[in-house]
């Protein structure tokens, strides 16, 4: 039997291609809210469908229990950025909605697993983003969301020190996908766009996953406590080169 991989915001994006590339060498369970989304993809790479809303509890301990008693490899991928606006007009239901995916979310996916990932010697990879290396202009709900995710990856690493399960952080800078941008700017494709304009050669979605299978095929004694990994064009997160 291959072993059990479970990965969550799998219905698009890094998630997605996470999927894809891991199975094949796992059995992926991949976790998002859109169910059929998520059939397309379970069926075309012989995985698991396994629809939750990570903001729900008893969802979560659904997830749990379908999973079963063993997994092997968590990848915490499921976030998303709401909204770019300062913090003197920004409506803070955007940085709740942030906090409740990218922070708790992850959180109760985490605690539901951490057993099953202790029985079987398991691997647990969060993905970041460079917006936990710095703040920018519009982006204190999401940094600090993303700061937080960070900082529960080193607690949890501290804290199972000793014990044979790894806790590994990729941190991802610009990454061209078809939803995240669109979904931050409220479908504004304008805005958008504009992220990406003038950029050659952003990162896309399947360099992250390869990034993170080859985090998950390391030697059990062989802990990435971070990889952070950008484009050329993006020398730090206020530095990206643009053509025109």
């Amino acid at each position: 039997m291959k072993p059990i991989a479970v990965v969550t915001g799998a219905s698009s994006g890094i998630g997605e291609a996470t999927a894809r590339s891991l199975a094949q060498d796992f059995t992926v369970y991949c976790v998002a809210r859109r169910r059929e989304n998520l059939e397309i993809l379970a069926a075309e790479i012989g995985g698991v469908a396994l629809p939750c809303d990570l903001t729900k509890v008893d969802e979560i301990a659904h997830l749990g229990d379908t999973v079963g008693d063993h997994v092997d490899l968590l990848v915490n991928n499921a976030g998303g950025a709401f909204g770019q606006e300062p913090l003197a007009t920004d409506d803070l239901e955007r940085w709740d909605r942030m906090y409740q995916i990218n922070v708790l979310g992850t959180a109760r996916v985490t605690q539901a697993l951490l057993p099953a990932l202790r029985a079987s010697r398991g691997t647990i990879v969060f993905v970041t983003s460079t917006a936990a290396e710095a703040p920018y202009e519009g982006g204190g709900g999401y940094c600090g969301a993303k700061a937080a995710e960070r900082s529960m990856a080193g607690s949890l690493r501290l804290e199972l020190a000793g014990e044979p399960i790894r806790v590994c952080e990729i941190s991802p800078g610009m990454v061209f996908t078809k939803e995240f941008s669109l979904t931050r700017f409220d479908g504004d494709q304008s805005r958008a766009d504009a992220v990406y304009a003038g950029v050659e050669n952003p990162l896309i979605a399947e360099d992250i996953a390869e990034a993170i299978s080859w985090i998950a095929s390391r030697p059990s004694h062989v802990n990435i406590d971070r990889l952070v990994v950008r484009p050329v064009a993006q020398a730090a997160h206020h530095k990206v080169v643009r053509s025109g």
